[in-house]
């Protein structure tokens, strides 16, 4: 009875070594996974409120496209997005917005920044080479406001 159970045990020795090789590599892509779009998000959101803060610059009377500009990127600096200095900024001061009964002049900025997986990038690349799966993504938002007179 003791040879069975010793028998038995001795084939089983490296399931669990062999469980753990499988299940981590896969457990760590989604953990990975998870973290790298968690930034995304975040990032996306600094975007969005640069975004907000160029159109409130933009809006206000004898307020210059550069001074926008400038706006945005020292929010996207103070929210320590990466390569903040990419970013692309256009400012569009002859658009309308609806108010209700009519419509009024307004300011459009335009922000979009290159964004880049740290992680996964790379190892899609590695796994799908010569196509676009790893290239970085273009994370794009706008903002508009009423001028003000």
């Amino acid at each position: 009875m003791a040879n069975q159970r010793r028998a038995k045990s001795n084939g089983e020795r490296g399931a669990a070594l062999l469980e753990v090789a499988l299940t981590l590599p896969l457990l760590l892509l989604v953990a990975v996974g998870i973290f790298e779009f968690g930034r995304a998000y975040q990032t996306w959101q600094i975007l969005t409120n640069a975004a907000r803060e160029g159109a409130r610059v933009a809006v206000l009377p004898g307020v210059d496209d550069d001074a926008v500009e400038e706006r945005v990127q020292e929010y996207l600096a103070a929210g320590l997005v990466p390569d903040a200095d990419a970013a692309d900024v256009t400012v569009d001061r002859d658009t309308t917005v609806d108010i209700g009964d009519g419509t009024a002049s307004a300011s459009r900025v335009d922000v979009a920044l290159p964004f880049t997986f740290i992680v996964l990038q790379p190892v899609a690349r590695l796994v799908v080479s010569g196509s676009t799966v790893g290239a970085p993504l273009t994370m794009s938002t706008s903002a508009t406001m009423r001028n003000e007179m």
